[in-house]
């Protein structure tokens, strides 16, 4: 009796056409035509003999059952990729391609540095990088679309393995004209009604509350900034104060501003900078060796 099993292209259809929601996009992120993805996903449907997908003209509605097909599919897509990796761990470490995603708030003080010696030491690693929020990475990083995640913590990124890489210290950005006395703040000299925070996703926020020791800050503070470079000309400009990592303040994002970063005396006034991955991952080694390669650019 012959079985027909699904193949991992009507898969990799399935979950584009979920995860971009109209079949143009799906079509276009899996490079192929909207014909050639509807009729894969036709097939599919054919051989398991149900409905996955509810089509309209203006709406694509997966079923319930869709949705749960849709989650097998991830996992098996994630268990095919990884049998390429397995091969490829095998071989030289650090080559091949390799998915990682960056958070806003690290990815333009630190990559700068690391990728030139990347690309000299490590000249047949492909790396593909996607700047994204906490949020966004962690589950990409669960749905296979990276293979790593380069954050800060605390932060909960679900069962994944961790490499610390260095504490990243927060400072209170002010403008020139604020500071009187050049000593070190402690946590209640921070005015949580003058404070400008990233917009809800960045993980930085959470940490800048964390630092203020100051519970009621958070519904205080102003969250309005989509950067910390739109934010740093907003302190400029005299309308708060922000949080900065050392890795910007080092990075020169204070540089031909009036802003000057005062250090802050609590124990939660840092950040702790590591890559992560999924457990498990056959390509634990590269990982291990990349976070190896990124703690040293920082020294």
């Amino acid at each position: 009796m012959s079985v027909y099993l699904p193949t991992l292209k009507q898969l990799q259809y399935l979950v584009a056409l979920r995860d971009a929601g109209h079949f143009g996009r799906a079509a276009e992120a899996s490079f192929v035509t909207q014909s050639t993805l509807s009729a894969g996903i036709r097939e599919l449907e054919t051989l398991i003999g149900v409905v996955l997908v509810e089509r309209t003209r203006r709406v694509v509605r997966f079923t319930p059952l869709g949705e749960s097909i849709v989650a097998k599919a991830r996992k098996v897509l994630r268990e095919a990729e990884e049998l390429t990796d397995m091969a490829r761990a095998a071989g030289r470490p650090l080559s091949g391609e390799m998915r990682m995603s960056v958070i806003p708030t690290i990815a333009p003080f630190l990559l700068p540095r690391l990728l030139p010696r990347l690309r000299r030491d490590y000249p047949d690693l492909r790396l593909y990088l996607r700047e994204e929020a906490s949020a966004a990475a962690c589950e990409g990083l669960h749905h296979g679309r990276t293979d790593c995640v380069l954050l800060a913590l605390p932060y909960a990124c679900g069962e994944v393995e961790v490499a610390p890489l260095f504490d990243d210290r927060l400072s209170l950005a002010v403008p020139g004209n604020d500071v009187h006395d050049p000593a070190p703040l402690v946590a209640d000299d921070i005015d949580p009604e003058r404070l400008l925070l990233l917009e809800d996703g960045h993980c930085l926020k959470d940490h800048a509350l964390r630092a203020c020791e100051q519970p009621e800050a958070r519904g205080q503070a102003m969250m309005m900034g989509t950067s910390l470079h739109t934010i740093v000309q907003m302190v400029d400009n005299g309308l708060g104060t922000t949080m900065l990592p050392q890795m910007a303040i080092d990075a020169g994002i204070l540089d031909n501003t009036g802003v000057t970063a005062r250090p802050i005396e609590s124990q939660n006034a840092s950040r702790r900078i590591a890559l992560v991955w999924r457990r498990a991952s056959p390509r634990e080694r590269d990982f291990r060796l990349l976070a190896e390669v990124l703690a040293a650019e920082r020294d």
